[in-house]
């Protein structure tokens, strides 16, 4: 009787060892499983701020900063800082990328999905060179952005070379 006794101690303990082997085996998985998936998850998207100002450090009428670039994924955000009727239109962007054209004076935000060189003017202050550019990743359309810039620039009464020295920025 105490041998059966003994034998069925030393089957429940064998027991437990194999389940608690498995229970081990499924956790150390699940932990490499969950840490693969936050390596390979993107890096948080950032949001950048474009200030639409009627006097800035270029002077009048201007997008500040009037180059930016980001990350694919990242947000610009376009604010208003000083209200006159500003708005954010593309002008050019990269094949695939969605256009935009904002309300005038509102906080407006672009997504930027496709990698590329964008080009955005305020449409009221056109006349006066308020333009701007924003370089998603590689400026892997550079030709075509600069082209689209000329001819942009066409419209401008005044600060023709705004938007010749935002791409001259372009990296």
């Amino acid at each position: 009787m105490n041998n059966s006794g003994e034998m069925s101690r030393m089957t429940n303990n064998k027991s437990k060892a194999l389940k608690l082997s498995r229970l081990t085996k499924l956790t150390a998985a699940l932990t490499i499983s969950a840490g693969a998936a936050l390596a390979a998850a993107p890096a948080s998207a950032a949001e950048h701020v474009v200030q639409m100002l009627n006097m800035g450090g270029e002077g009048p009428m201007v997008f500040e900063p009037a180059y930016l670039k980001v990350d694919v994924g990242d947000t610009v955000v376009f604010q208003p800082t000083q209200r006159g009727g500003h708005n954010s239109q593309s002008a050019y962007v990269p094949d695939g990328a969605a256009t935009w054209v904002s309300p005038p004076d509102s906080e407006y935000k672009v997504e930027m999905t496709v990698e590329g060189v964008y080009v955005y003017v305020c449409q009221p202050h056109l006349v006066m060179g308020m333009s701007g550019v924003i370089q998603v990743g590689n400026a892997t359309n550079l030709d075509a952005a600069t082209a689209a810039a000329e001819q942009a620039a066409g419209s401008f009464a005044m600060n023709k070379d705004r938007l010749s020295k935002a791409l001259a920025q372009v990296q």
